[in-house]
């Protein structure tokens, strides 16, 4: 729901710390003069603003739900200053919400105003992105399947509840790793931090970033008490958080 979350007054929501203030989750991979996203959250629009983003080439969807696909319309200026449709990378479920959501997209009427001008690309193994190999990593998420996405030494799962055992061999000798890391209260759809960090101990990539963080979790005080449970190598992700990803 984002954080402050609407009608919270909790201590997160209320918090002076700018890393507790959390837009829906994202991430903008860039190579070159190159730029790709994965999903278009509802915010996506001030995102692109707060990065100054001014090219995008490409959009990878791990999955449909509303907090990662609601600002999908907003890819039109991209679309009128680049004069081409945008590459749109998914599974073939989420695909299918995309087109009952935005139908506007894809019924094939005539359009009297802009739409965002787009090509789909099912997503059944590894493609290629802005010069870079991308890996899809299955993922339950609840009930539904969900796409996780790994790019040379890094790899970005938001998101998901179980990783099948298919797809941790995938994931091997990674330098940063987000995942999913929701509260400490367990939830159907999503990790818990310490089934995060659980998965962290398996994995063993040299950092561990915790995304789609809820309101329970301050960021400073989370922080030090992954340090002193042994894992100074984790910690919360943060809006503007950036790194170096060797591809």
């Amino acid at each position: 729901m984002g954080v402050p979350t609407l009608t919270c007054h909790c201590r997160v929501c209320s918090s002076k710390d700018p890393r507790d203030n959390r837009m829906r989750p994202s991430v903008l991979l860039m190579h070159g003069e190159q730029t790709a996203v994965i999903d278009t959250t509802p915010d996506f629009r001030l995102q692109a603003l707060r990065v100054g983003l001014e090219r995008l080439d490409a959009i990878l969807f791990t999955h449909a739900h509303a907090d990662h696909i609601l600002g999908f319309d907003d890819i039109r200026p991209f679309n009128l200053r680049q004069r081409s449709a945008l590459p749109v990378y998914a599974s073939l479920e989420t695909i299918t919400t995309l087109k009952h959501t935005f139908s506007y997209v894809f019924d094939g009427a005539p359009a009297i105003s802009t739409i965002p001008q787009v090509t789909l690309h099912p997503v059944d193994g590894p493609f290629e992105v802005i010069g870079t190999r991308i890996v899809p990593i299955p993922a339950r998420h609840g009930d539904i399947g969900v796409l996780g996405f790994r790019f040379g030494s890094a790899a970005y799962l938001t998101d998901f509840s179980v990783l099948p055992e298919a797809s941790k061999p995938l994931l091997a000798g990674l330098d940063d790793l987000v995942l999913d890391a929701l509260r400490d209260v367990p939830h159907p759809m999503h990790q818990t931090v310490e089934q995060a960090l659980e998965l962290v101990r398996e994995l063993q990539p040299r950092r561990a970033w915790f995304t789609h963080i809820a309101h329970e979790l301050p960021h400073s005080e989370t922080n030090a008490r992954l340090i002193a449970a042994g894992f100074p190598n984790v910690a919360l992700a943060y809006d503007g958080l950036h790194f170096e990803v060797h591809v």
